[in-house]
């Protein structure tokens, strides 16, 4: 008798167990979360949730569309303040944090797996055309940079309407020079274009705002094949024996200021007014540029857009007459 009555009370016990466990695992279900819900309910995206807020797009990243989040934590967000000279996110004006939040979304899921390098667009919109801003991914050995300074430190955090991916610093909205430095087949450009004996600082007119002359610009960028090849063709050994007022001569061929010439723009026979002097596209047969020299550029990748310009990449630098 004894002995049933204490299998009796082991066989409640173990029953009585089972109905708690269940119980808890009812309680702590994890409940699927949109994006702007994951964002707002961790603590170091406090200030992401409140520019969210402050900007009305916490609507947009709590709805069913699908996109792909950057997110900047709490240090990241301080780092870029200090940089920019703001104290907080409420002296940063509603239209710029706007467009610098909507440059760390993509429309649609990207998975880490899947980013490749090369320009992409973002759904903020170019100062200078109100047209989608590209972002430029580099991805090197899974290690994948944004605009050549934030990097992603922790990929797929899945939601009900999209992933999202932790960066360490704010992605920076694109000027020309951004992506000068950002793409790694742009080195050379960025070489000639920094060049410390150059009498024009061709960086920071290549970042000015729009709004201020000579921007927005068109540039066609030589890749840093196309600087190899001018070397061979000059028979000079580095951009450095390129005599200053050579190089500074060429690099105005490739840039028309006070316009933001997409491709859709260009036509035969198209005087193009550079800030060196006149060059000639076409698109026949494929979009090209023709020197005073007749030498001939093809177009090999265009409508880069930056904030305060577009970009063309081309497979041959063009030279002064």
């Amino acid at each position: 008798m004894i002995k049933n009555l204490k299998l009796f009370t082991a066989m409640f016990l173990a029953l009585a167990i089972q109905s708690c466990s269940n119980d808890d695992d009812d309680e702590y279900v994890m409940q699927p979360k949109t994006i702007y819900e994951h964002v707002a309910t961790s603590n170091n995206y406090t200030s992401l949730t409140y520019a969210l807020q402050k900007t009305n797009l916490d609507g947009v990243l709590n709805g069913t569309d699908n996109y792909t989040l950057y997110a900047p934590n709490n240090m990241a967000f301080s780092r870029f303040l200090m940089e920019v000279g703001f104290s907080n996110v409420d002296q940063v004006p509603t239209e710029l944090l706007t467009q610098i939040l909507l440059n760390h979304v993509m429309v649609g899921e990207i998975q880490y797996r899947d980013f490749e390098t090369g320009y992409f667009q973002t759904a903020a919109n170019s100062a200078a055309t109100g047209t989608p801003l590209s972002i430029h991914i580099e991805q090197v050995n899974m290690r994948v940079t944004l605009n050549g300074e934030s990097r992603i430190t922790q990929g797929n955090v899945y939601a009900t309407n999209g992933v999202i991916h932790a960066v360490d610093r704010v992605v920076p909205i694109p000027s020309i020079v951004t992506f000068a430095k950002a793409d790694a087949g742009l080195t050379n450009l960025l070489i000639a274009l920094t060049r410390p004996d150059l009498t024009a600082d061709f960086a920071s007119i290549l970042s000015t705002n729009v709004g201020t002359a000579p921007a927005p610009f068109t540039v066609f960028a030589p890749t840093d094949q196309a600087f190899i090849d001018l070397l061979v063709e000059l028979g000079a050994q580095s951009l450095s024996d390129i005599d200053e007022p050579t190089l500074k001569a060429t690099l105005t061929y490739h840039v028309i200021g006070e316009a933001n010439a997409l491709s859709t723009d260009l036509s035969d026979n198209l005087e193009l007014n550079t800030l060196g002097g006149p060059i000639t596209a076409n698109i026949t047969g494929g979009a090209t540029l023709t020197d005073g020299n007749n030498r001939v550029s093809k177009i090999i990748a265009v409508d880069v857009q930056a904030n305060n310009g577009v970009i063309h990449v081309i497979d041959k630098v063009i030279l002064p007459n």
